[in-house]
């Protein structure tokens, strides 16, 4: 495993693109923040008094370097306001983009990330390497990097003020795929695994918001340099069994990026393998929405699945699209707070 390193630069105090989040930064431009002194910026993060203003300001230490000097892939430290603790639950989130593109702070990871800060989790956005499927040393070192990140949240856990033994990982769209491999393959021996890492990269919870599941779709193709045999270890329907953490699919009808039949197949797999998920659909929903989707018609439909595969619609069914309560429970139930 890479070094873990805590260096940071701060672009500005509110980013123009996400200033309606409400996201504050706490390092000046510029400045190279040890890991030492972590604990004291969260510390006033903590500090800062609840506001009439809603949302709720949290603060962001951006640009941490993780994964050694010679990587350019950072991460950001979301900490909230309020009480402070030793032992928060914590949430890795992992953009996505296509496997080729996209930014840890871009707008839905800064609002996903926001809103479950204020719900009191420590969070973590993290980047990882980018690239075309032809681009050599892409695949698998874009999941090696997110099981990194969180290999780093407990290696911290202590500065960060966070529980290790409560940690959850999210995505969108390729950052659901990366979030689902993380979380159900193997972390010494699965893609990206280090066999020689003397600190678990295991979650307790799983967050799929419209992710990749079967690469033959939608032009993707299957993985390169891997043999039609190894495929399997690269498609997280393969890799689900009843050891596997929890989860959480998040999906709109409407999505012709991703299509939703991918999100019924792995509920499908998840069904097969007696692992406890929930399954919510956003109705006319397209693809890419952070926990707020909002639509004309558009509500929230929660489908459950018995023994034998068969879906039915549960009772978590909403007129509202807002995916934020079902998200909370499930941190609840898995996390804690």
């Amino acid at each position: 495993m890479r070094p873990f390193l805590l260096l940071l630069v701060v672009s500005s105090v509110f980013a123009a693109d996400v200033s309606k989040l409400r996201i504050g930064e706490l390092a000046k431009s510029g400045e190279i923040v040890a890991v030492a002194k972590v604990p004291a910026l969260a510390a006033e993060a903590y500090a800062r008094a609840h506001t009439a203003e809603m949302p709720n300001p949290v603060y962001r230490l951006s640009d941490i370097a993780f994964l050694g000097a010679d990587r350019k892939e950072k991460l950001d430290l979301y900490f909230p306001a309020g009480e402070a603790r030793a032992d928060r639950a914590a949430v890795v989130f992992i953009h996505g983009g296509g496997f080729t593109g996209g930014d840890k702070a871009e707008y839905r990871s800064s609002s996903v990330s926001a809103d479950l800060c204020r719900a009191g989790y420590v969070v973590v956005s993290c980047n990882y390497v980018l690239g075309s499927k032809e681009k050599a040393g892409v695949w698998p070192q874009n999941i090696a990097d997110c099981r990194n990140a969180v290999r780093w949240v407990r290696a911290h856990a202590k500065e960060l003020g966070v529980d290790p033994a409560r940690i959850a990982v999210a995505g969108g769209s390729a950052g659901g795929y990366l979030a689902l491999m993380v979380g159900l393959s193997d972390d010494k021996t699965g893609p990206g695994g280090d066999p020689a890492a003397k600190i678990s990269a295991k979650v307790s919870g799983i967050i799929d918001m419209y992710g990749v599941v079967n690469f033959s779709k939608h032009g993707k193709g299957s993985v390169p340099g891997v043999s039609a045999e190894a495929q399997q270890a690269y498609l997280p329907t393969y890799q689900a069994d009843m050891r596997d953490p929890p989860v959480l699919i998040l999906h709109g009808t409407a999505d012709t990026t991703v299509d939703i039949a991918q999100s019924d197949e792995l509920a499908a797999a998840l069904v097969i393998a007696k692992l406890r998920f929930d399954y919510v659909r956003v109705t006319d929903a397209p693809h890419t929405f952070d926990l707020h989707p909002k639509g004309k018609g558009w509500k929230r439909d929660r489908v459950d699945y018995d023994t034998t595969g068969v879906p039915a619609m549960g009772k978590d069914a909403s007129d509202q699209a807002d995916v934020t309560a079902p998200t909370l429970e499930f941190l609840r139930r898995t996390i804690g707070k």
